[in-house]
C-alpha cells in the first residue's frame, strides 16, 4: 500500500499511485455490450432490449398489480390508416419492435401496446394528441425509457408516443449559454454538444446515454450535479409542451427573468407526462470548469461521512460540485457483477467528492487544506485522486453504475428518498434487521449534499411477502421523518398510490383538479403519479 502523502500542493502528484488504472485492469467485457470510451468497463444502454432473449419474460404490469383498464377506446385499422398519414411510415406494429418500449429497463414492468408512433416536429404530436383526444385513446409518452418508477411504459395498450426522432438543437447562445432543443436530444449528445463549446449541461446522471432531455424535465430529474447547479425548476428557462387536445403551448422563452403572470412551465416540469408532452426545451448552461479533481474516500463510520461533508463545505465552499456515498454493499456487488475493484482499501463508507473551479492551483491548495484536515483527524482512512478526464470517469463509473450492479443481482426494490441528512442512513440499518435473512442485499447510496437516499432491496425473484415487510413500513418511516417518498424519480405508476406521505390531501385534491382542466378525458399517460383514488 502506497502511504499518504500530503504535504502542500505536492500532494496531487505523491497521492496513491493506485490513481493510475491499477486494480480496473481486471475488468471483464461481455460481447454485444456498448462501451463507454474512456470508462474502464462496458455500459449497458438503459432501455435497450439487450439479453432480452436471455431473461425471463417479465409479467404484464396488469397481471401483478391490482390495476383496471379505464374505458379508452381501442386502436382499430381505421386509427393505423389516420396515425399513418400524420406520421408517414413511422407507425410501430411489428410485436417484436414493441417489445423492448412496453418494458421498464429494470423489467419490473410490462404493457401491452400494439402501436409505437414516432413523430419529428411538434406539429405532428399536435395532430397526434388532437386525434387520440377526438377518438379517446390513450398515449404513453416515452423518452429515453430510463425510469425506475414505471412512468415511462404503457400499462395496459395506450399508444406509445416515442420522442426519439425529436432530438434536434434549435439554438444555442454562445455568450448566455443558453440552449434550446427539440425534448429527444439524448443528454449526453447534449453535454459534448455544449462542452464543444465551452459550458456544460447542468444535469448529470447515470443513464446519460440514453435519457432524453424531455424525458428529465418531464421527472425533475435531479442527479450528480444538483448540488452545485441545482434542479431543473431553476435552470429550465423554458418548454414547449402540447397539451391532451393537441394545443401547443409555446413557452419556449430563452429569458433570464420575466416576471409575467403564472409560470406555467413549472406546471409541466416533474408532471412526468400527464398534463402535457413536453416537445421543446430552453436550459441555462454554465461554463464549463477548467479544473476537475475527483477524490475517492473510504470512512469507517456513517458519522464520519456526515462530518466529512460538514468539513468538504466549510473548506472546499464554492468548488464542490458532487458529494455521493456509498456502503460497504455497494462496493461489493460493483464487484462481483460488475468486475469493477475499488481503488481503496476495503471500508464501511465510501464517498466521492469532485471539485470544479477555474483555477487548478487555487483548487490543489483548497483540496490540500481539506484533505490534511478529514486525514489527520481519522474522517477519512484512505481514499485516492483523479485529476485527468479518464481516471475521473473511472472513479465516477464506481459510484454510477451501482444501479447497473444492482440489477444484476436479481429483482430489485427501489426506493429514492428525501431526508434529513442526519438521519439519511438510519433506514438502512432498520431494514436490515427488519428483513434478516428475506432480502439478499439492503444497500444504501445517493446524494448526500442534497440529502437523498437510494434505498435498494435485492432478492432472487419478486415476492409479495417480502414488498408487504416494505411497503408501507418505508413510506411511514419516510414520513415521520417529514421526508419525501421520491426524491427525484418521481412517482410514475409503482408509487403513485404513495403520495399521500408526502403531500397533504388539499394537495392532492388540487393536483386532481388541474389534470382534469388539461386533461379532462385522462388520455395522458393514465395510471400515473396521482393516485387512483383521490
Amino acid at each position: 500500500m502506497v502511504p499518504l502523502l500530503v504535504r502542500g500542493p505536492a500532494w496531487l502528484f505523491q497521492w496513491r499511485a493506485a490513481c493510475t488504472l491499477g486494480a480496473f485492469v481486471q475488468q471483464r467485457t461481455w460481447a454485444g455490450v456498448s462501451r463507454i470510451p474512456g470508462l474502464g468497463g462496458p455500459l449497458v444502454q438503459r432501455g435497450s432490449s439487450l439479453a432480452s432473449s436471455r431473461a425471463p419474460e417479465v409479467v404484464l404490469t396488469r397481471e401483478r398489480y391490482p390495476v383496471r383498464r379505464l374505458p379508452f377506446a381501442q386502436v382499430s385499422e381505421d386509427d393505423l390508416a389516420a396515425l399513418e398519414r400524420i406520421v408517414p411510415g413511422r407507425v410501430i406494429t411489428d410485436p417484436e419492435e414493441l417489445e423492448a418500449p412496453n418494458v421498464d429497463w429494470l423489467r419490473t414492468v410490462r404493457g401491452s401496446s400494439k402501436v409505437l408512433l414516432r413523430p419529428r416536429t411538434s406539429q405532428e404530436v399536435a395532430h397526434i394528441l388532437r386525434y387520440c383526444h377526438e377518438r379517446n385513446l390513450a398515449v404513453s409518452p416515452q423518452g429515453g425509457n430510463t425510469g425506475m418508477v414505471g412512468g415511462s411504459v404503457p400499462v395496459f395498450d395506450e399508444i406509445i408516443l416515442s420522442t426519439t426522432l425529436m432530438n434536434q438543437v434549435m439554438s444555442f447562445h454562445d455568450v448566455s449559454g443558453v440552449l434550446v432543443c427539440q425534448a429527444g436530444c439524448i443528454l449526453e449528445e447534449l453535454g459534448r454538444y455544449v462542452e464543444e463549446r465551452g459550458f456544460l449541461m447542468p444535469l448529470d446522471l447515470g443513464a446519460k446515454g440514453s435519457c432524453h432531455i424531455g424525458g428529465n424535465v418531464a421527472t425533475n430529474a435531479g442527479g450528480l450535479r444538483f448540488l452545485r447547479y441545482g434542479s431543473l425548476r431553476g435552470t429550465v428557462l423554458g418548454l414547449e409542451v402540447v397539451l391532451a387536445d393537441g394545443t401547443i403551448l409555446n413557452c419556449l422563452t430563452s429569458l433570464r427573468k420575466d416576471n409575467t403572470g403564472y409560470d406555467l412551465k413549472q406546471l409541466f416540469i416533474g408532471s412526468e407526462g400527464t398534463l402535457g408532452v413536453i416537445t421543446a426545451v430552453s436550459i441555462l448552461c454554465p461554463p464549463k470548469p477548467s479544473a476537475v479533481n475527483v477524490a475517492f474516500l473510504g470512512c469507517p463510520g456513517f458519522a464520519e461521512v456526515l462530518q466529512t461533508f460538514s468539513t468538504c463545505r466549510q473548506k472546499l465552499g464554492e468548488i464542490l460540485s458532487a458529494f455521493e456515498f456509498m456502503d460497504a454493499e455497494c462496493m461489493k456487488l460493483v464487484e462481483l457483477h460488475l468486475r469493477l475493484a475499488s481503488p481503496v482499501r476495503e471500508s464501511p463508507f465510501y464517498v466521492l467528492i469532485e471539485t470544479s473551479g477555474s483555477g487548478a492551483g487555487h483548487d490543489a491548495e483548497k483540496l490540500s487544506d481539506f484533505l490534511e484536515q478529514v486525514l489527520g483527524s481519522g474522517l477519512v482512512t484512505d481514499g485516492t485522486l483523479a485529476t485527468d478526464q479518464r481516471r475521473i470517469k473511472m472513479l465516477w463509473s464506481l459510484r454510477e453504475r451501482i444501479t447497473e450492479a444492482l440489477s444484476r443481482d436479481g429483482y430489485v426494490y427501489k426506493y429514492d428518498l428525501s431526508l434529513p441528512v442526519e438521519r439519511l442512513y438510519d433506514l438502512v440499518s432498520d431494514l436490515r434487521a427488519r428483513l434478516g435473512p428475506r432480502a439478499k442485499h439492503v444497500v444504501g447510496y445517493g446524494h448526500l449534499g442534497d440529502g437523498n437516499l437510494h434505498l435498494n432491496v435485492t432478492a432472487e425473484a419478486f415476492d409479495v411477502s417480502l414488498l408487504g415487510a416494505l411497503e408501507p413500513y418505508v413510506y411511514e418511516w419516510t414520513a415521520r421523518q417529514r421526508g419525501s417518498v421520491s426524491a427525484e424519480h418521481g412517482l410514475g405508476f409503482k408509487k403513485r398510490d404513495v403520495l399521500c406521505y408526502s403531500k397533504p390531501p388539499e394537495a392532492l385534491q388540487l393536483m386532481q383538479q388541474l389534470k382534469a382542466l388539461l386533461d379532462p378525458k385522462g388520455i395522458l399517460n393514465p395510471y400515473k403519479t396521482l393516485p387512483a383514488r383521490a
